[in-house]
């Protein structure tokens, strides 16, 4: 069948199956569980109305319950068996990864992908909106500042492994280092700081979105505030710190909080930059040194990765919705 004809028949199918099952199911709460044509009508009828929304809302959960409760618990359950699935070992994987150095090390350096990359990619977003503003041709700045989030990370990295690379007539970092007379080095070998050069290229990446919404909520400052504080003999930088900085702080939040669940689940960029070799490895990375030689341990740190992500996603909804009040 043509992927086209596929297509279309897959949206007719999932719109009509939608419209029937919305008048059906009114139809049989209506007509069968709840008919009006008894000796008490309006009860019938408000207890129709208290579960009517359930019936919309039903395929929804139904669907989150499939794709996502189902998988949690699933992937849980298998966390508690050993390599081949057949013997139960409880917690022993979990155990067993919390005593691995490479786990301690991938924790490690995913501690710091948090505390750098949100901090970095924030602090230059807002810098940029902020400066952007004030430019004439500001709408261009912020055209090429946002592309490289059109990029695929796969992309990026690819990119940036020209810029690492150790020949002086491709490696940028290292053309400057052969101007001064260096000699050629390898930036992702470098112990500990080959972390950071791995980070730049997210924070490269997640400047244009920080500074896509923080520039619209600088846009949103009341202008009377920051005139009035003009009166007041305020300078640039005590308006942009004191006045600016306090009115959009909760949206300054959920682009960090935003970055930060996208940090926990990176893995493209160390996977396409060092595999996570020469120190590297974060959670992603592990688990997916170990997703098909130990499918219980990938299982059990794919979960502890959700443990991690999800007090930040919680907090991330929660300052959205006080944004939206």
């Amino acid at each position: 069948m043509s992927p086209l004809i596929q297509g279309m028949l897959t949206i007719l199918i999932g719109v009509g199956g939608c419209i029937g099952y919305f008048f059906a199911s009114n139809l049989i709460l209506d007509k069968v569980i709840f008919p009006p044509q008894t000796k008490n009508p309006g009860k019938n009828i408000n207890r129709a109305n208290m579960v009517r929304p359930w019936l919309f809302l039903f395929p929804a959960l139904a669907a989150l319950s499939l794709y996502l409760i189902y998988p949690v618990v699933g992937s849980f359950y298998r966390s508690l068996f050993n390599r081949s699935g057949e013997d139960f070992i409880g917690f022993g994987n979990y155990s067993t990864m919390f005593a691995d150095d490479g786990f301690q090390t991938a924790l490690f350096n995913n501690f710091m992908w948090v505390l750098v990359v949100p901090a970095g990619a924030t602090f230059l977003g807002l810098l940029v909106a902020q400066l952007t503003d004030r430019l004439t041709w500001g709408n261009i700045a912020k055209s090429l500042i946002f592309m490289p989030m059109a990029i695929s990370f796969v992309g990026a990295s690819l990119i940036w492994k020209f810029v690492y690379a150790n020949n002086p007539d491709i490696g940028l970092i290292n053309a400057i280092r052969d101007s001064f007379g260096a000699a050629p080095l390898d930036p992702l070998q470098l112990p500990f700081w080959n972390n950071f050069f791995l980070m730049f290229i997210l924070v490269w990446i997640q400047t244009g979105f920080a500074m896509v919404i923080l520039s619209a909520a600088l846009r949103g400052i009341p202008e009377e505030t920051i005139e009035a504080a003009i009166i007041d003999g305020a300078n640039p930088f005590q308006i942009f710190f004191k006045i600016k900085v306090p009115q959009i702080m909760g949206t300054i939040v959920v682009v960090w909080t935003t970055i930060t669940i996208l940090v926990l689940k990176v893995f493209d960029i160390v996977y396409t930059m060092t595999g996570g070799n020469f120190g590297t490895e974060i959670l992603p990375s592990y688990m997916m040194s170990y997703m098909f030689r130990d499918d219980g341990r990938a299982t059990a740190v794919a979960f502890v990765i959700m443990i991690i992500v999800l007090p930040v996603m919680i907090w991330n909804i929660r300052q959205a919705r006080a944004e939206m009040k």
